[in-house]
């Protein structure tokens, strides 16, 4: 997928014009892209327009407007979209009750070393790799960043009637959810762009 570059960004005044209209396209964009499993995981599939609009906010709440800070963010995040033949998301676990933050974050201790996350696709297990530093022996970051490596073979399912799920088997944590044809599409999109 192709980088970013400043040239992509509008400034924050051009920005602060049009991010209402902005916003909600990309949240209507997002809807496809983000699936769910169970009460406490939930994935957003990343690429050049979703990240270009993390670095749009980003840019208008630290108020950035020298090219050498923004081009900081632009590579943190071009670091973030999908390789050739792959697929990109950020992972949250999610919860909602203050008071069991640490506790529910604690039950996904170990989560990113195993091949607990994964695509199932005719049969095939496509593991989640997940972003390293952000999981100690006894904490776990609530936000983190995954690559699925989809084999050439798979690509074309995507963008037919094939069933393609995204399951989660962690500890006591059994999630499974087969992606809409729409989500699958945006999908295929991603692996098939330039």
């Amino acid at each position: 997928m192709q980088k970013l570059v400043i040239k992509d960004l509008m400034n924050i005044l051009e920005y602060e014009k049009v991010r209402n209209t902005y916003r909600q396209e990309l949240m209507s964009y997002k809807k496809d892209r983000r699936i769910s499993l169970g009460p406490n995981i939930t994935l957003t599939f990343e690429n050049r327009r979703t990240m270009k609009f993390q670095i749009q906010e980003i840019m208008r709440a630290e108020r950035l407007v020298h090219d050498e800070t923004i081009q900081e963010e632009i590579e943190v995040y071009n670091s973030l979209l999908p390789k050739s033949n792959s697929l990109s998301a950020t992972l949250f676990i999610e919860v909602t009750e203050e008071s069991k933050i640490k506790s529910i974050l604690n039950q996904f201790i170990g989560l990113t070393e195993g091949e607990s996350l994964f695509f199932e696709i005719r049969g095939q297990k496509i593991n989640a790799e997940f972003e390293a530093g952000r999981e100690e022996s006894d904490k776990i970051s609530s936000v983190h960043y995954v690559n699925f490596k989809i084999n050439q073979e798979l690509i074309p399912l995507f963008e037919n009637d094939e069933e393609i799920k995204l399951q989660i088997q962690y500890k006591n944590y059994f999630h499974s959810q087969t992606l809409s044809s729409k989500s699958k599409l945006s999908l295929f999109n991603d692996l098939t762009s330039k």
